[in-house]
């Protein structure tokens, strides 16, 4: 069942992993999030520019019932509205756009706006996101910019991506953020490559297991 923003948010700072998926095969991307799964992860974002990505959450809902189901890299009100008819159960962007958050709080879906400047991050959360995504976050100083942050805006929950790596996320999760987003540093190119699922699932249990102490 889809969760509404506030549970949506209480679940995500109880896990603080997402994982991101983007892959350019439906079957491969299923693997990944399997993979994803069976080593703890409990969050999983299929971004829009995967192969046949509503498809794919559609059968992820299916076969991964205790894992929150989203989608990311959403760049148009077409992409947004196939998220919400394809049952996505959060939505993060790589920008502001505030059509987007509109049309994601209407549904009352989770809506996870990129941001960057402090300018942005507030815009977003006063049009109504529930959470903000900091990206490209290593561009711009890591877990330290992020730290920051935490001075004028600790009542904002940020969500890093754009660099974030299994050995760094702790120091982002430290720094303050709600939950982090890792894509090629949990799936290394090589290992999909060769369909090693379980290295995969092991990293993610050995990183579930390091933010948990």
């Amino acid at each position: 069942m889809r969760s509404y923003p506030e549970d949506w948010l209480k679940f995500v700072r109880q896990e603080r992993i997402i994982a991101v998926i983007r892959s350019t095969d439906l079957q491969t991307g299923r693997k990944m999030a399997q993979a994803a799964a069976a080593g703890g992860i409990r969050l999983i974002e299929i971004t829009a520019n995967s192969d046949r990505p509503w498809a794919l959450i559609e059968l992820l809902r299916e076969e991964l019932p205790d894992c929150s189901i989203g989608t990311g890299t959403v760049l148009s009100m077409s992409d947004a509205l196939n998220a919400i008819a394809c049952g996505a159960e959060y939505i993060f962007t790589p920008h502001l756009d505030l059509s987007l958050i509109d049309a994601a709080t209407t549904a009352e879906i989770p809506m996870i706006p990129g941001a960057l400047t402090p300018t942005e991050i507030i815009t977003a959360w006063h049009s109504g996101a529930t959470a903000v995504k900091v990206f490209p976050i290593q561009s711009v100083g890591g877990a330290s910019y992020l730290q920051v942050l935490q001075g004028p805006i600790a009542h904002i929950p940020l969500i890093p991506t754009g660099g974030v790596t299994v050995d760094n996320a702790p120091d982002f999760l430290g720094a303050g953020a709600v939950a982090v987003g890792l894509a090629g540093s949990l799936f290394p190119p090589a290992e999909i490559a060769r369909a090693d699922w379980q290295s995969i699932r092991d990293r993610s249990s050995n990183l579930v297991m390091r933010i948990k102490i």
